[in-house]
């Protein structure tokens, strides 16, 4: 009989990542045969134990990971306290078995990823290995050059540097679109760093993950990753 720890078993079906998970059982969010666990540490028999998240059952399966297009007024996860509509709706009979890498806002739209995959999700999020995300945004005011070279050499959030810089570039001059990159995943990151230099968003979209791009996937569509473009994304992660 071999026994696994029940934090690790959770981020290997990919409920979430090894930390998350932990969080999960002490909310009481986890139940073993029944039985809601709130210790950590605890092992478990993934051949024999019956092992819930959120009342759905966990099961080891084969790694999918697919790119949804996601559409305005849904939340990246697979519930929501307000009743709002989650984005694992969308996908349909998937969507029971998968978890968002990372978040997108409410408000916000473009490429999310969800997988099962609890250690790939893990490093696609994680902030040492600096996997780049790239954004449209539509926002107040004219962009002047000086806030642009301002944005490219560094501005501080919650009085610590983002993580690798940011790549910013003005799209359309009429509308104030930007095309922005940045090496983290920090909570409303992109949203707090332009209304630091004056601009609020007023529009935003994920248009790149890593070497992932959103292309002309439909709004509200998704699509399995195939293999060589998961090789490319766990290729393009740098440990730092």
């Amino acid at each position: 009989m071999t026994l696994e720890r029940l934090h690790k078993f959770l981020s290997r079906a990919g409920v979430a990542s090894r930390r998350a998970a932990e969080e999960w059982i002490l909310s009481g969010r986890v139940t073993v045969n029944g039985r809601v666990v709130r210790e950590l540490g605890i092992k478990i028999n993934p051949d024999q134990d019956v092992v819930k998240a959120d009342g759905r059952r966990v099961r080891l399966e084969p790694p999918l990971t697919v790119m949804l297009h996601k559409p305005y007024g849904y939340v990246s996860t697979t519930r929501d306290p307000q009743g709002r509509r989650v984005v694992t709706e969308l996908l349909g009979e998937k969507g029971t078995r998968l978890y968002p890498v990372g978040r997108l806002d409410y408000d916000a739209t473009g490429l999310l990823l969800l997988t099962n995959d609890g250690e790939l999700a893990q490093r696609l999020t994680h902030p040492r290995y600096q996997v780049p995300r790239t954004y449209r945004a539509t926002v107040e005011g004219e962009v002047s050059r000086e806030t642009l070279r301002l944005l490219a050499d560094g501005v501080e959030v919650d009085n610590r540097p983002v993580a690798a810089g940011v790549q910013v570039r003005k799209l359309d001059p009429e509308k104030t679109v930007l095309e922005i990159t940045v090496w983290e995943g920090r909570y409303h990151l992109i949203k707090r760093l332009l209304a630091q230099v004056g601009h609020p968003v007023l529009k935003l979209k994920r248009i790149a993950f890593g070497p992932l791009r959103l292309g002309r996937l439909p709004r509200g569509a998704h699509r399995v990753l195939t293999p060589r473009e998961i090789e490319a994304l766990k290729a393009g992660m740098k440990r730092r």
